[in-house]
């Protein structure tokens, strides 16, 4: 059945322009661009022409102040974010607090962590690597718990697996973590603006992720939470002026910030930070809840669809467990993702998930069911 001419939220469609032009499911990868970013960067360049220098009194707090958009997305409070440039970075300013050493050197992660996690901490020379090996399509919980243990101090986790949109128990893991002394740094990324996330209910240490996805703030942008009672405790290394107490003092040695500056570094990038204001105050307006609501419909009308194609899926089946996204894991994957492509339907592919068909607010039931028939299509005309 379709619900597409009761939803509500389609009127947002009219604020994305690229929906005009072609059926976009990939907001696992690249959210589409809202109409008023183009007036956002306007904005700012505005501000560089005509006020030069001195439009650095507004600008200095963006990085920290834009971060309240956030805030209740990801249910903590304001001042409670700084904005970085990716989450390589956020990782690496997190890493950069502590001091590894036995027996308390392990970082504990799954073989589903996303790429340039896993990789970031590899090369770390003072870590042990402890990998939870998955399903393929999920990380069974008991595992992960027996993982963390005394030798733990940090388990990097994905709140969603980016490649199956599995939703990890983030509760239990940081309350087992936290009962042996680890630090869980919550990766939110495929997470934040497709199902709830509440950080103080969690007691979550750090929460890190990007905007560039669900919440349609294009690349350039991630965010770093830190918990309240750790803030002005920790000490960053990865730092820089912008986390001195007197940044235009310049002195000689730093007096880092006692609240959330004291987690950036060098120059902002003010620039991504403007085009991301747009998409996060739509997901804002809209609401965690009610994109919940409709993702959890939608990608039960294509995980069914697909099978009953007869075609291979690589998501969970109980809804409660399964995010905004459906890989859909056909032979010849990348060629078929490739031909859907050409065919404007936007979707990406990934080895050992297939093609990843992420239906958003602004998509139509029409539009999540079209791209399965397509699929079909495709795989049949090569056969």
């Amino acid at each position: 059945m379709i619900f597409s001419m009761h939803d509500e939220l389609l009127h947002w469609r009219k604020e994305f322009p690229i929906l005009e032009t072609s059926t976009y499911l990939i907001s696992n990868s690249l959210g589409a661009m809202p109409r008023a970013v183009r007036e956002s960067l306007a904005a700012y360049a505005e501000e560089w022409a005509t006020r030069g220098v001195t439009a650095w009194s507004d600008w200095w707090d963006m990085p920290i102040g834009v971060g309240d958009l956030l805030a209740p997305i990801l249910g903590c409070d304001a001042r409670e974010i700084s904005l970085h440039q990716n989450v390589t970075i956020t990782q690496a300013i997190v890493a950069s607090c502590f001091d590894p050493k036995p027996p308390r050197n392990r970082v504990v992660f799954s073989d589903m962590e996303f790429p340039s996690v896993k990789y970031f901490w590899q090369a770390q020379k003072d870590v042990e690597i402890v990998i939870v090996p998955s399903d393929g399509v999920a990380v069974p919980l008991e595992r992960t718990l027996a993982a963390i243990d005394e030798r733990t101090l940090f388990v990097p986790m994905s709140h969603v697996l980016f490649r199956s949109a599995f939703i990890q128990d983030a509760a239990a893991i940081i309350r087992h973590a936290h009962s042996v002394g680890a630090t869980v740094i919550l990766d939110c990324f495929q997470a934040a603006g497709t199902i709830p996330i509440n950080l103080k209910e969690l007691d979550a240490d750090f929460c890190v992720g990007g905007v560039l996805k669900w919440l349609c703030g294009g690349p350039g942008v991630s965010y770093l939470y830190v918990r309240s009672d750790l803030r002005a405790k920790l000490e960053p290394r990865l730092t820089g002026w912008m986390a001195h107490q007197r940044p235009f003092q310049f002195e000689p040695t730093q007096d880092l910030a006692g609240d959330s500056f004291r987690y950036l570094n060098g120059t902002p990038q003010i620039p991504a930070i403007y085009a991301a204001i747009p998409g996060l105050k739509i997901i804002g307006e809209v609401g965690v809840d009610a994109i919940r609501r409709k993702s959890m419909r939608q990608t039960a009308l294509l995980l069914d669809a697909a099978l009953d194609r007869g075609f291979p899926v690589t998501a969970p089946r109980d809804p409660a467990q399964r995010a905004g996204t459906v890989a859909i894991n056909v032979a010849n994957g990348y060629g078929v993702c490739q031909e859907l492509i050409r065919r404007k339907f936007m979707v990406d592919y990934h080895p050992n998930a297939g093609v990843r068909v992420s239906p958003h607010f602004y998509n139509t039931d029409e539009e999540v069911l079209s791209v399965v028939d397509e699929i079909g299509k495709i795989v049949a005309k090569a056969a």
